[in-house]
């Protein structure tokens, strides 16, 4: 795996060991939740602890995953997902066919999941919500005309909003606290500009 100040790009080896959906769905619920062990994992998925033992040894031999230092015992070994970025491989980026249906898996895994997770959040009621906790989100879907350099700044702006945000809350340890899911989709739709468009 490459490490830059920009986040880790996974290099092949790793892409194809996260390249299963129960590895992806491991690495997910460890960012997600926060540290956990095989048998926790097991009950979060609905698999058996052998099962979920298995995927996180290989997801730790390629360094996505680590142990965490000092809890645990022999038994029953806490698993984190290391800090920082990762980058996955577009298709162009990879260099054999093997390669690029790893990325594949990978990314429709990865937003398969946040779909999911979006739809949730849609249905849930928030009469069960505490009070303070109602209405918090922000769902935004628009479309712009702009240009590939106008499409880079607004890309830069709103990275820098999350970098910012993450610097600011990151270890936070209120009690009031709860692990909230960011997204930002920003892709062009290879059409034009709306008023350009003929009927």
């Amino acid at each position: 795996m490459k490490k830059t100040d920009e986040g880790r790009t996974l290099d092949a080896g790793a892409l194809k060991a996260l390249a299963h959906p129960l590895r992806v769905r491991i690495y997910d619920l460890l960012s997600e939740r926060g540290p956990q062990t095989a048998s926790s994992l097991a009950v979060l998925i609905g698999e058996t602890s052998g099962a979920t033992s298995y995927h996180l040894r290989a997801l730790a031999s390629h360094d996505l995953i680590e142990e965490v230092p000092d809890r645990g015992t022999a038994r029953e070994r806490w698993w984190q997902r290391p800090k920082g970025r990762i980058n996955l491989p577009g298709p162009g980026d990879v260099a054999t066919p093997a390669h690029r249906a790893a990325a594949q898996i990978v990314n429709a895994e990865f937003f398969r999941r946040r779909h999911e997770m979006l739809m949730e959040y849609l249905n849930r009621s928030q009469e069960g919500q505490p009070e303070e906790w109602r209405d918090t989100g922000l769902v935004v879907s628009t479309y712009l005309d702009l240009t590939a350099p106008q499409m880079e700044e607004l890309k830069s702006e709103i990275q820098q909003l999350l970098d910012a945000a993450v610097e600011r809350y990151r270890g936070q340890s209120d009690p009031d606290a709860r692990r909230v899911a960011f997204r930002a989709e920003l892709f062009d739709l290879a059409t034009g500009p709306a008023d350009q468009e003929e009927s």
